[in-house]
């Protein structure tokens, strides 16, 4: 790297700049996925969006590649690199609520626990994630499902603008009336468009919820499945739920001889009225003993950061994610036969809830594709140890190629490992040549490359 180049963009710009000669640089490199470890040859920390502006076309200028990080959780490491230059956004944290207009502004560095404790004192909230950590920006850009989707769409659905730097370092206000294609390929269409230095939201009032996590004897997993299949396909909007399967961590509600056990869970989320949540619960309730649970009315941002402890920075990562139309039998059998082996207590899967209000989009008015699937699974191997690398990214694929010929050939990219490149047309369907196009115009040298990646489709 020209050192002459990294000192004029010391000076240039008010954020900090890393290089391997500085005592912060290992830390600086690290993103949450303990599996990966590379090397950029710069990592820019800005403070606002000129010095995101003066990074890229630093990039440009330099011939190198633009990773950028957010909340740091993308599960392939696409917040860092081998060589090029790594965008942090951690010092863009801002956060403004207009209670008047039900919006918030917020920098591109934020995570949902920022987001929700901005919003939570005016009794409003947006569809954020399952885990509090997370970006703002990656979740959103990626999609966006959790607990409120089913009523209130994915995180993308309420987007109203963006400012984005695109691939040659110019700034645009992307909304439905300014850059429209870009703003219709952000939306689904991951980091491969620019940098997003600000989101506008559309907020809706949601402040205290009923829900939390039930578990039941593993052995009730299929039961649960099955209910969970016919419950939601009407169950009213207000409501947000997922099956999964969980090793009991010891947590005081759960008897102690429960602990480091494997149990069928269930997390519930009614975003309704509060009296009417012991009602709508009632057939889970109803379809076996339950083991343990910690259920009742609480604050939104508080389930939205309910299982933040058990995921904390450095475990190791590997997942597989596919959408599902219908939670068939046969599909359902296959996860009985290996959820039930999940090998470690960070381990876990997931069926998310994607009907509702997110199928009243249609497929080609933003880059998200899947409006008619009715779940999004994830299987989510997170370990501590190296030496169960091999054994655990096995339950990862084994559990995927059991599920995947009841599974569409898509999957969200927010949960997809970076071996899942071949799936790129696949998670866009008809909405991929339409982006490769919108990837020409915006970033035609593939700058931003360290993703899901899109390739420009060629000039001409």
């Amino acid at each position: 790297m020209d050192n002459a180049a990294v000192t004029a963009l010391r000076e240039a710009v008010r954020g900090t700049v890393t290089t391997a000669d500085d005592p912060e640089y290992d830390e600086a490199r690290m993103v949450r996925n303990g599996m990966i470890d590379r090397r950029p040859d710069v990592i820019v920390q800005p403070v606002n969006a000129g010095d995101v502006m003066t990074t890229v076309r630093f990039a440009g200028d330099n011939g190198l590649s633009v990773a950028v990080r957010g909340g740091g959780h993308s599960v392939p490491g696409f917040g860092t690199s081998d060589g090029g230059v790594v965008i942090d956004l951690a010092a863009m944290r801002g956060i403004r609520v207009d209670p008047m207009t039900h919006t918030a502004r917020v920098s591109g560095g934020a995570t949902w626990g920022d987001l929700n404790a901005a919003t939570y004192p005016f009794g409003l909230a947006t569809t954020g994630g399952i885990i509090s950590t997370t970006g703002v920006g990656g979740l959103t850009l990626g999609g966006g499902i959790g607990y409120l989707a089913r009523g209130l769409g994915l995180s993308l659905d309420n987007l109203l603008s963006a400012d984005v730097i695109t691939g040659d370092g110019s700034f645009h206000v992307a909304s439905d009336k300014d850059d429209a294609d870009l703003f219709w390929a952000i939306r689904g269409g991951g980091g491969n468009f620019g940098v997003v230095t600000s989101f506008e939201f559309r907020l809706s009032p949601v402040k205290d919820i009923y829900g939390g996590p039930m578990f039941f004897e593993v052995d009730r997993a299929g039961d649960l499945f099955r209910l969970f299949r016919e419950f939601i396909a009407d169950a009213p909007e207000a409501f947000g739920g997922f099956p999964a399967y969980q090793i009991a961590p010891p947590l005081p509600f759960i008897p102690e001889e429960r602990h480091g056990k494997t149990h069928a869970l269930f997390v519930a989320c009614w975003a309704g009225d509060l009296n009417q949540g012991e009602k709508i619960l009632k057939p889970f309730r109803d379809l076996a003993p339950v083991v343990a649970e910690h259920v009742g009315p609480m604050p939104y941002p508080a389930l939205n950061s309910a299982f933040d402890a058990l995921y904390p920075s450095g475990l190791r990562h590997y997942w597989k994610a596919s959408f599902v139309r219908e939670l068939t039998d046969d599909a359902i059998a296959a996860h009985v036969e290996h959820g039930s082996k999940v090998p470690e207590l960070t381990s876990t899967m997931h069926i998310y809830p994607i009907n509702g209000a997110c199928h009243r989009v249609e497929p080609d008015s933003t880059a998200f594709a899947y409006r008619d699937a009715n779940f999004a699974t994830v299987i989510a191997g997170m370990w501590p140890d190296a030496k169960d690398d091999e054994a655990n990214t096995a339950w990862v694929r084994d559990y995927y190629a059991a599920i995947a010929p009841h599974s569409e050939q898509g999957g969200y990219i927010n949960f997809m490992a970076e071996d899942d490149q071949d799936r790129i047309r696949a998670n866009y369907k008809g909405n991929y040549d339409r982006l490769a196009e919108i990837k020409r115009r915006y970033d035609p040298g593939n700058l931003f490359r360290h993703n899901q990646n899109i390739a420009p489709v060629a000039a001409g």
